[in-house]
């Protein structure tokens, strides 16, 4: 017979006690993921020069549309407050300082992939889907395309769309973002 070992897995208010009691330090770069604490993936150049270029883009397509997050939390369940690169959220005049958002406050997800492609495409997008988040897109930086995951079914998604260099994404509002835009200078 063999033994199963259990895990105690974090609660997001468990988390945030370890980051009030010193445990977990500013300059740990981690998340919450499924109630475990995991490090991210550290960022090289074309990864953050494409964070930048959506950080230019979208104001001027959404302007006042959304409120776009950087790298910022949103909660996801009990045990999962995740940090996307990029989280277009619902309008808010607090602008979520009384609380993260959460799925039904999250209009679209981006996940910025280079090394982390395998995490994006597996872990990452389970738990987006598990929590009903309506669109997810990965930003394929190794093959120059965008991922886009629509129609959350428990785990994954129903839908998937791959757009390439010369095509553009439809955002939720209806508006588009050329590909090119976001993966090349």
């Amino acid at each position: 017979m063999e033994v199963q070992l259990k895990k105690r897995l974090l609660s997001v208010e468990e988390y945030y006690k370890m980051w009030e009691a010193g445990i977990l330090a500013e300059d740990d770069h981690v998340e919450l993921i499924n109630g475990e604490i995991v490090y991210l993936s550290p960022k090289g150049g074309k990864h953050s020069a494409c964070i930048s270029r959506i950080a230019e883009i979208i104001p001027v397509i959404l302007a006042g549309k959304v409120i776009m997050r950087i790298q910022d939390p949103i909660h996801c369940s009990l045990h999962s407050e995740p940090e996307p690169d990029i989280v277009l959220a619902k309008r808010r005049s607090d602008h979520y300082e009384s609380g993260q958002p959460g799925p039904e406050d999250i209009l679209l997800v981006m996940e910025v992939a280079d090394s982390s492609l395998a995490v994006d495409r597996n872990t990452k997008l389970s738990l987006y889907a598990s929590s009903q988040i309506n669109e997810y897109w990965v930003i394929n930086l190794q093959d120059s395309e965008i991922e886009v995951y629509q129609e959350p079914k428990g785990d994954h998604y129903s839908l998937r769309r791959i757009y390439s260099l010369d095509e553009s994404v439809p955002l939720p509002m209806g508006e588009h973002i050329a590909v090119r835009s976001i993966l090349s200078s």
